[in-house]
């Protein structure tokens, strides 16, 4: 069975585009592969965070992780901090990069653009996630196009350890769903939607209640024009609204033209809203259940034992190559 890793940081509040592009995929991937996932503190961490509310949402995302369909039976759902490998082999793999690789990186980049002052934790973090990955020797990262090149210094670093110091590291590959893997705000489809828009209309979180849900919607930018058409060149803010309408409801997008042919884009947005309250209403009741359980620390306390038998190990194997003096057993 193949190994797959992937993790979300509990920086803000998680949305819908969150759920359609990584988190059903996650419930999907369970069934058929050995799974990693893990809220990722640690990067969180690369910029401040107040520590009540880290606290807060390292809770909420792991819960929402399981309130999802995450079975932790299937799958191990631990925090990253919670499992010392990856920042033992994050330290690592930062001393097997180069300066030139984490420039070129496009999220520093954009993170970085207008600030005087940038912490250290910004510009090496994407050493610490090839650690993520390859920790596990894990066969497919679950990315959206905006983590591709991070997965590929991923793929390098373990190419470079393997050349310098002998075959180990499995060389990752992407899995990006075809469909849905791309959700766009809702005030502008040129951009992802994101939990960290300071404009809340931007975005529904999966906490949303079902009125602000409605509101949001009604509010989304549209095209100019009545039609509801799947044409993401000449009308990506409609587009994305069906996106989003096909991944909550399973309808095509042919299905949906069809149903809305000859309608403004009114009933529509207002039908929109109703399948998005079907689809996060009851993810929230069985949030809320799990928070109120105390099952969650049980839950992420399995999975972070079962994640450290195998990163503990691929430690010591990579110090062992590596030179490093280990201590008796």
């Amino acid at each position: 069975m193949k190994t797959v890793l992937s993790g979300i940081q509990p920086s803000g509040k998680l949305t819908l585009g969150n759920y359609i592009g990584a988190m059903k995929n996650f419930v999907k991937l369970q069934n058929d592969y050995a799974c990693n996932f893990m809220v990722v503190d640690l990067h969180a961490i690369t910029v401040a965070q107040e520590p009540k509310a880290l606290r807060e949402q390292s809770e909420a995302v792991a819960a929402l992780f399981i309130a999802a369909g995450i079975d932790p039976d299937k799958a191990n759902v631990y925090m990253q901090s919670h499992v010392p490998p990856h920042a033992e082999l994050g330290w690592i793999l930062t001393t097997l990069t180069s300066m030139g690789e984490l420039e070129r990186m496009t999220q520093f980049k954009d993170k970085t653009a207008g600030k005087d002052s940038v912490g250290a934790g910004l510009f090496v973090y994407p050493s610490l996630m090839a650690a993520d990955i390859l920790v596990y020797n894990a066969d497919l990262v679950p990315v959206g196009e905006d983590q591709k090149q991070h997965l590929e210094l991923a793929r390098d670093l373990a190419g470079r350890f393997n050349h310098r110091f002998g075959e180990y590291f499995t060389i990752p590959e992407p899995y990006i769903p075809k469909v849905g893997a791309r959700i766009m705000s809702l005030d502008d489809a040129s951009k992802k939607m994101s939990k960290s828009n300071p404009n809340p209309g931007s975005h529904i979180t999966l906490l949303d209640t079902p009125d602000e849900i409605r509101k949001k919607i009604s509010r989304a930018t549209t095209d100019s024009g009545k039609e509801v058409r799947y044409d993401p060149a000449e009308k990506p803010e409609i587009s994305n609204l069906m996106s989003i309408y096909s991944e909550c409801s399973g309808m095509s997008m042919t299905e949906i033209q069809n149903q809305y042919e000859g309608q403004m884009y009114g009933g529509f947005k207002k039908n929109l809203a109703e399948v998005v309250v079907s689809v996060l209403e009851p993810l929230q009741k069985r949030y809320f259940e799990i928070r109120e359980s105390g099952q969650l620390y049980d839950i992420l306390a399995k999975g972070a034992d079962k994640a450290m038998e195998t990163a503990s190990r691929t430690v010591t194997d990579v110090k062992e190559r590596m030179g490093f003096l280990l201590p008796k057993k």
